[in-house]
């Protein structure tokens, strides 16, 4: 039988109120980790921060989203694997096709994701026209937060809830096959998942919506330098492999390792 997670699949999860599991990957090591147990892994722009250093994710690039997107596939037999397009990579609707085709000619990966409301559902609609399987984003956009001078929660009040909604219609009837939504407000996040017939899936907004997601070095504990409320963290890794460090440097220097056991 093939348990390979598809576009079908993921709606019939909505249709059927099964929630969805999405996590962030980067690598083939954890993807083949992540593959056992979830539905979707996205491979976000969110690793210019955590494993490039940056600020935000502004700078990442079609290359280096490719580059890990490549390494994730090699490992996924079962996972839906999403490829999220960098800042500056769908600024028209032909260089957006350009790029999601490189995409996904040059990784196997099974959709796109790109960031913003009714304004990008003609690129949208292009790309879908195009064979191209599109997730929105909508609410929170991380990609705008210089333009919008720092993240802020959405749909604090009825006009910024109404924007996000139509949004998401919009969204869907341009062709996109799911959403995700970030950093609302969760009875915005229940209108949202409620008004529309394709999967939606949360980070920051709530129980009601399809599926979540997070960024995997956040909930298991691997970067501390910003930790957003809504991140749950379910390891501290960072401890874990630090003490296992101290431990091997401890042995090393004792003259404990390598041992007779760890000899040929």
């Amino acid at each position: 039988m093939n348990n390979k997670i598809t576009l079908k699949k993921l709606q019939k999860m909505k249709i059927q109120k099964q929630k969805i599991v999405m996590i962030t990957a980067y690598d083939a090591l954890f993807a083949s980790i992540f593959d056992k147990s979830v539905d979707i892994i996205l491979v976000g722009d969110s690793l210019n921060m955590s494993f490039s250093g940056e600020n935000d994710t502004l700078s990442a690039t079609m290359d280096q989203m490719i580059y890990h997107t490549k390494a994730v596939t090699k490992k996924t037999d079962k996972t839906f694997v999403l490829f999220d397009m960098p800042f500056g990579s769908y600024t028209d609707k032909k260089k957006a096709l350009k790029n999601a085709t490189r995409a996904y000619q040059e990784t196997g990966v099974d959709a796109v994701k790109l960031e913003g409301g009714r304004e990008k559902a003609k690129i949208v609609k292009y790309l879908t026209k195009n064979a191209i399987a599109v997730f929105g984003h909508i609410g929170l956009k991380p990609q705008s937060v210089r333009s919008e001078g720092g993240y802020s929660i959405k749909g604090r009040d009825s006009k910024e809830k109404d924007d996000i909604i139509k949004n998401a219609i919009a969204l869907e009837k341009a062709g996109a096959v799911a959403l995700i939504i970030e950093g609302v407000k969760p009875d915005v996040a229940f209108e949202v998942t409620n008004s529309v017939n394709i999967p939606v899936i949360g980070i920051g907004a709530g129980v009601d919506c399809d599926g979540q997601v997070l960024v995997w070095s956040d909930m298991l504990g691997f970067y501390d330098e910003f930790m957003p409320k809504f991140v749950k963290q379910y390891l501290d890794g960072g401890k874990l492999v630090g003490d296992a460090v101290e431990e091997y440097v401890k042995d090393v220097k004792s003259g404990e390792f390598p041992n007779l056991d760890y000899t040929y």
